[in-house]
């Protein structure tokens, strides 16, 4: 495995532009890509379906959905018009689909410096990668857990949308925005060991201040804006638009959202950059 690094003094100053990041990035695409694999493989290590699980997950959790909430709940999205049985648990997986990926990397974020000591005292490693890696290995699930929806929608509809060819584009902002996160979060853990309990709680609270288990629509006029200031509404509902109900993206909206997300990675790994000649100390 090739690892690459810019300097072997922990202390030294790192660079922060966003030149920086992205050529640290591209540098050490082989190393990302590597210890990806690694990462997501080495979840299963041991278990006798290895990473089959992966795509077992994702198809126990929507049968529970669609069971659960068609059969018992006898649910409905209430958008109008003739809505299948189960209608409601597929847009619902949508919407679980994409706060696992936000909380998966958020709630692991804390402890990535913490749990990787060795990379910042003893060995050369570029440390600024650890939270692409993280973000990696959950889009791998997060890709899988959308094949299984995609499979789901054909079996119960007959027919899939020309439109999920956009579902990258509709992703690529949050990954963008939760990687910067997972930047600040991994710098702030080594200091404050409390922020791994604390994003946990916090990551909860999001997952019912979205509209994953219901509309927006469903709130009061009042509740709304604070629904809409959560980064994962936006996405959510972009995804839903894709995915499930056939139409086009918001073009306007995702590249102000891609705006603001790159500016927060920018924001997030300079942080992060300026912080680290600290770890060493701490750890």
């Amino acid at each position: 495995m090739t690892q690459v690094s810019t300097s072997i003094n922990p202390h030294a100053a790192q660079p922060t532009s966003l030149v920086a990041l992205t050529k640290s990035l591209w540098c050490n695409r082989q190393l990302i890509v590597q210890m990806t694999r690694r990462e997501v493989v080495g979840r299963y290590k041991g278990s006798a379906l290895g990473l089959a699980w992966s795509f077992f997950n994702p198809v126990f959790m929507l049968t529970v959905y669609t069971f659960v909430f068609s059969v018992i709940f006898k649910s409905r999205w209430g958008v109008g018009g003739e809505e299948s049985k189960t209608q409601f648990a597929v847009v619902l997986f949508v919407g679980m689909i994409v706060h696992g990926l936000f909380a998966e990397v958020l709630n692991r974020a804390p402890s990535l410096i913490l749990s990787n000591v060795n990379y910042v005292k003893k060995v050369i490693f570029p440390v600024e990668i650890l939270p692409v890696i993280a973000m990696g290995a959950a889009l791998f699930h997060s890709l899988i857990s959308v094949g299984v929806l995609l499979a789901a929608f054909i079996l119960f509809n007959g027919y899939l949308h020309w439109t999920v060819i956009f579902t990258p584009l509709v992703l690529l902002p949050l990954v963008i925005l939760t990687t910067a996160f997972a930047w600040m979060l991994a710098s702030l853990g080594v200091f404050l060991r409390d922020v791994r309990q604390t994003i946990g709680i916090i990551t909860t609270v999001m997952l019912f201040l979205a509209p994953v288990f219901y509309p927006v629509t469903a709130l009061p006029e009042e509740f709304r804006p604070w629904i809409m200031a959560n980064p994962l509404t936006f996405i959510i509902e972009q995804a839903r638009e894709v995915l499930i109900w056939g139409h086009l993206p918001n073009w306007m909206g995702l590249a102000l959202y891609t705006l603001v997300a790159t500016g927060s990675a920018w924001a997030g790994y300079a942080w992060f950059q300026k912080t680290r000649k600290g770890f060493a100390d701490v750890l």
